[in-house]
């Protein structure tokens, strides 16, 4: 299994996820979708057919999320759950019908070990990654009765032929419930220097995507943060990023009353 990730993690039993602080008795869940780039080597050999320098790209992971999760849940005192497979393999933060599932081409590049994935194929790769990944959110999840969810992602400053992204971070939430979010895009507009996203670059609501799957379903609060790529790209950007999230999440929930 070929692998970048930002740092070691805690391995779970099943390869799909690693957790982090499982016994926290904060009540944040952390989670990060698209924590890292690998290919099992059951998927097409280990390999999708692109080359190291476009598996390192965006296309394969959110480069830096994973260390920033990490570092909030670790200042959260809080739990953290990471993918272990490539959203390229199958992406953990789409609902099992979408059809996006399995991405054959993204931001310009085809995917060869996609192009002729069949149905068996996505089942396959369902049950051995997306389905042991989402059941491991869920237990976490449920472990107490007033769990926030917040989801760490990352994005490119620029996708090919569009016009650069001026965000430093992004706040994506649904209509269906923007109770911490609305607040947090306040609290953080506050800070000095920083140009704050409203559910930019992205829509905040995907039907059957993770947060609706382990948020909006139950009522939990939860927040969507998209972080620039260029700005955590390496370790010592990660820390300071968690630590100011940190502190201002736990501020905004605290006066949120939720």
């Amino acid at each position: 299994m070929s692998e970048i990730i930002d740092d070691a993690a805690t391995i779970a039993p099943h390869p799909a996820f690693a957790i982090e602080g499982a016994g926290r008795s904060g009540r944040w869940l952390v989670t990060c979708d698209h924590a890292s780039n690998a290919v099992p080597d059951w998927v097409a050999g280990g390999d999708l057919g692109l080359p190291p320098a476009d598996m390192a790209r965006h296309i394969a992971w959110d480069p830096g999320a994973a260390g920033v999760a990490r570092g909030l849940a670790r200042r959260l005192d809080s739990p953290c759950i990471l993918s272990r497979f490539s959203r390229l393999v199958i992406d953990a933060n789409r609902g099992e019908d979408d059809p996006t599932l399995l991405m054959r081409l993204y931001d310009g590049t085809v995917i060869p070990a996609n192009r002729h994935a069949d149905a068996a194929e996505r089942v396959r790769r369902l049950k051995r990654l997306h389905r042991p990944y989402h059941a491991a959110c869920e237990a976490l999840a449920a472990r107490r009765a007033d769990t926030v969810i917040c989801a760490i992602h990352s994005f490119t400053p620029q996708l090919a032929g569009r016009p650069p992204r001026p965000w430093h971070l992004g706040i994506l939430h649904s209509h269906r419930d923007s109770r911490l979010a609305l607040p947090l895009i306040a609290r953080l507009r506050a800070e000095p220097g920083l140009c704050i996203g409203d559910n930019e670059p992205y829509s905040g609501h995907l039907p059957g995507d993770s947060i609706d799957r382990h948020a909006l379903a139950q009522g939990r609060p939860n927040v969507l943060i998209e972080l620039r790529n260029d700005l955590v790209a390496t370790p010592g950007a990660q820390a300071d990023w968690a630590a100011r999230l940190a502190a201002i999440l736990a501020e905004v929930l605290d006066l949120s009353g939720l």
